[in-house]
């Protein structure tokens, strides 16, 4: 297959009044970028193996070819996370590379109080806010002010504002589960639709010579009686199949095209499958690995192929890795608080990711699904604590060893214990983060014993 980079070289310095930013770019082919934003399909919910050391780490029974050929030709992050294990503030985090604790965008549906959640007509639990910002810097904004055109199809789920007034130049709209239709089951319909409609951008962006941010975000399919349900009741298998088979035509779009060679293509999800998610404990709705590990692959110029990072990752990392590859120096959004791995992906997997903040904070003061009720958690190195809030006591957990987290390592580790619980408490302080109020008599069929 012949290759040409189609963008053209550009020198471009940058006053970007709108947004309040300045850039300066130095003279480079720009690169396209294509996220696939998978709905509720966790680390072994594909035929990827995401971690090339353990073997559980894919689906016995689900098969992906389509993934399989992305992951073949990129690499896999095996410890990839999403910001949340719930879908608003995970799809927040990723455009705007800010954790949701800071923008008070921890949990879905607007104004809504969590089921169960009212003790004697008391709130006792924090109510979220649904609607990002349009004051926030996002990934589209920031690559549009460097000459990107920009499209978001699919699932928006970030409130009623349209994402035309967060940087996208083209989209289906402000889109619920339910797609523009607003239908119980908006798949397959919207999954051919939406791709149909990425690969149209694409080919009008390449004709026009002009770089390009592209995210397609997929629904989830309706629960119920297809095969493959986890005890959750609904059909996950589903809804990584449909996402799978429009990631091949998306691919042999690409290729048909001739963009191998200048377009990165990232491919993840926006939390676990609801229910269980071996090898792991919990999912969709906790703070446990179920919850929050999920799938993560790159593809593009310079990645080697067949590669597997065993470096973290996160949603927050994608806008400055993406700024990065652009070519766009600081200064970023004042609030950004992932880390580039735009050298991870040039250097076969090694190397690391510099945050401004130590660790990795994930914060959820919601009643949902989680035995434990509210928690919090912080990630720094192989470790992870998890701070419940009902009891107040921390775990503690070496997740490289023991992915599950079965054995909590707080009482022989107390110092440790001690030092990373007082550092996530002092950063959701610092970020002003809304902290639950408890009612440790809530119990209903989302928390399990």
């Amino acid at each position: 297959m012949k290759f040409r980079i189609l963008n053209p070289i550009l020198l471009l310095s940058l006053c970007i009044g709108s947004v309040g930013l300045r850039s300066s770019v130095a003279a480079i082919s720009q690169p396209n970028f294509i996220v696939v934003l998978g709905e509720g399909a966790g680390w072994t919910s594909t035929s990827v193996q995401m971690d090339d050391r353990n073997e559980a780490s894919k689906s016995a029974t689900v098969h992906t070819p389509n993934l399989e050929r992305l992951a073949r030709s990129g690499m896999r992050f095996s410890d990839g996370y999403a910001a949340s294990p719930r879908c608003t503030p995970s799809r927040a985090a990723l455009l705007t590379g800010i954790n949701p604790a800071r923008l008070h965008m921890t949990f879905v549906h607007e104004g809504r109080r969590d089921s169960g959640s009212e003790l004697n007509g008391r709130v006792v639990t924090p109510i979220a806010s649904t609607e990002l910002p349009t004051t926030e810097i996002t990934i589209a904004k920031f690559l549009k002010s460097a000459g990107y055109a920009t499209a978001h199809f699919g699932k928006w789920h970030l409130g009623r504002v349209s994402p035309g007034q967060h940087g996208f130049d083209e989209s289906d709209g402000a889109t619920g589960n339910g797609g523009p239709d607003n239908v119980a089951t908006p798949n397959p319909k919207q999954a051919l639709a939406m791709t149909a409609k990425g690969i149209d951008f694409v080919e009008r962006q390449m004709k026009a010579g002009k770089p390009f941010y592209l995210q397609l975000s997929h629904y989830p399919n309706q629960p119920g009686k297809a095969p493959g349900q986890n005890r959750a009741g609904k059909s996950t298998d589903q809804d990584v199949l449909i996402t799978d088979r429009t990631l091949g035509q998306l691919l042999d779009a690409v290729e048909r095209l001739h963009l191998t060679s200048s377009t990165y293509i990232l491919y993840t999800t926006d939390h676990g499958t609801p229910g269980r998610n071996p090898p792991f404990t919990g999912g969709k709705g906790t703070v446990w690995e179920g919850g929050l590990r999920v799938p993560f692959i790159v593809a593009g110029p310079a990645v080697k192929a067949g590669a597997c990072s065993h470096i973290r990752v996160t949603a927050l990392d994608i806008f400055p890795t993406f700024a990065e590859l652009a070519g766009i120096r600081e200064p970023f959004p004042a609030l950004l608080e992932g880390g580039s791995f735009a050298g991870i992906l040039k250097n076969g997997g090694a190397g690391d990711v510099k945050r401004k903040q130590s660790g990795f904070v994930v914060h959820f003061p919601h009643y949902d699904k989680d035995f434990i009720g509210p928690a919090s958690v912080i990630y720094d190195g192989h470790l992870k604590l998890v701070h419940p809030y009902e009891t107040g006591t921390a775990k503690l957990f070496d997740i490289a060893r023991d992915p599950g987290e079965r054995h909590d390592l707080s009482l022989e580790k107390p110092d440790t214990a001690k030092e990373l619980d007082a550092r996530l408490l002092a950063y959701l302080k610092s970020v002003n983060a809304q902290m639950p109020r408890l009612n440790p008599g809530y119990e209903s069929a989302k928390r399990p014993r």
